[in-house]
């Protein structure tokens, strides 16, 4: 799946590994990534968070996307950083999940995402 995600990786998100209802990605915020206030624009943060759920949720084959999520942005993110994002399923039911995602730049959590996911495949 994330060999075909057009969108994130002309972003140069990197998936550093995917399985077993978790995942992890990296991003580095370029020039290009930047809002007036010259922070990390949000969207970008949402995107690498929202990337890392999708490959979380889909880890374990069935066809599955999102159905909603919501981000709390901790800290803002500057030219150059290095953000990770490391994915994590809290329940499944019936064709239904809930994941959270925490967004890192070094040890400082930058944002927590939780995503709720619905299988659409077999």
């Amino acid at each position: 799946m994330f060999d075909a995600d057009v969108a994130s990786r002309s972003l140069g998100i990197e998936l550093l590994h995917a399985g077993d209802g978790r995942a992890a990605a990296r991003m580095v915020v370029t020039a290009a990534m930047l809002n007036g206030h010259a922070i990390g624009h949000g969207g970008y943060v949402f995107l690498l968070a929202d990337t890392t759920f999708a490959c979380a949720c889909n880890s374990r084959g069935p066809v599955t996307v999102a159905a909603g999520a919501e981000i709390t942005f901790v800290r803002p993110v500057r030219e150059g950083d290095v953000l990770v994002a490391e994915a994590a399923e809290r329940t499944t039911y019936g064709r239904s999940g809930v994941y959270d995602v925490t967004v890192r730049r070094g040890d400082e959590v930058v944002a927590e995402f939780r995503g709720h996911s619905r299988t659409i495949g077999s």
